[in-house]
């Protein structure tokens, strides 16, 4: 049942700081009952903000700061609400984590404000099943047989293909393309622009008319829970079978993905990498930015590849937290020490 709504997003809500400790795992120091409704930097925190410090130097800045709270590390475990403080505290050993934890707190707990519907220049389909708590942005389209699961919100603009799949709790920033057959599992998170399940880059040449003629695109791309991909990222499905993004893997902004590749859990990306088809990307791979990798690479478990780094078709990185760099890729050392060897020739020459 399609409702119309004039806004999706009402005034902030606050959380008291003992709602937020209890949500973080952290220990609290001071008044619990202070409200926070967002996160920000020391220099532009308002009374309503959490900040941090991971280094004791930073401590007294964040102190003397707008922010309403400070989540430090134990260094600042001997402090007193009163006194030398003057604000209360969140005590971890591992603050950034906290704060980033706390963010998505604050943010989630937002979410569940929000007005459910679709507007009322959105399509949707007849068949189209959308569970309790869906809204759809203005002028989205959700194509038949397509299924989106509770608290989901699909942004201004999105083309949802016939059959796609969406899990609960997931976020799909405006102009988002998926194409029919694609598959998202719970909590993911959509940037604009990006388009998923689209054609691999797939042809077949007619050596007689020199010719390029197109392989069949038909297989499947499965998102799984708790993916992030960044704004403008293009995911083509699989070409006879499927594409896989493994859960809680991080894909940042202008990023390609070809077809049949298979990526692991927990796979970082960072921008305008280009992944070839049929490539394995193993768990815990750290990947920099405008690194290119050719058809049929494996990247095992564990390796960290930096920026601009290439790996040629049919090759394999393994050593688990070994970095590599270069093109082609090899260990760090010794891609540096090729490096002084070239520039010493040089000086010689």
């Amino acid at each position: 049942m399609r409702r119309s709504l004039s806004g999706s997003f009402p005034r902030s809500f606050s959380f008291s700081l003992q709602q937020v400790a209890e949500a973080v795992e952290a220990r609290l120091v001071g008044d619990g009952r202070v409200k926070v409704s967002g996160v920000a930097s020391i220099h532009s925190a308002s009374p309503r903000d959490l900040v941090f410090v991971e280094e004791e130097k930073f401590l007294s800045q964040a102190l003397q700061s707008e922010a309403g709270a400070v989540i430090a590390g134990e260094f600042a475990g001997g402090m007193s609400a009163a006194g030398s403080c003057g604000k209360p505290l969140l005590i971890s050993r591992h603050p950034k984590l906290v704060f980033a934890r706390a963010a998505r707190f604050l943010q989630d707990g937002n979410r569940e404000g929000r007005i459910a519907g679709v507007q009322a220049t959105a399509v949707v389909h007849a068949s189209a099943q959308l569970a309790a708590g869906v809204s759809v942005g203005e002028q989205a389209t959700i194509a038949e047989d397509a299924e989106v699961g509770e608290n989901t919100r699909i942004g201004a603009g999105c083309r949802i293909g016939r059959g796609v799949r969406i899990g609960r709790e997931c976020e799909i920033y405006p102009n988002v393309t998926i194409y029919p057959g694609t598959t998202l599992g719970d909590g993911v998170m959509v940037h604009a622009g990006a388009v998923l399940g689209s054609d691999g880059f797939g042809y077949v040449r007619d050596a007689k008319s020199g010719r390029y003629e197109k392989f069949p695109q038909v297989g499947r791309l499965v998102i799984e829970d708790d993916v992030e991909i960044g704004a403008n990222t293009t995911i083509d499905r699989g070409a006879l079978d499927e594409t896989r993004i493994g859960r809680g893997t991080r894909i940042d902004n202008l990023v390609h993905i070809g077809h049949n590749c298979r990526l692991g859990e927990n796979v970082v990306i960072a921008a305008q990498t280009g992944l070839s088809g049929s490539i394995v990307i193993e768990n815990d791979v750290v990947l920099g930015g405008q690194v290119g990798v050719g058809e049929h690479a494996r990247i095992e478990e564990g390796v960290m590849l930096g920026g601009q780094g290439g790996v040629l078709p049919n090759k394999v990185l393994r050593g688990k937290g070994v970095a590599f760099w270069g093109t082609p890729a090899q260990p760090v050392r010794q891609y540096l020490k090729q490096l002084a060897a070239l520039a010493k020739l040089s000086k010689k020459r």
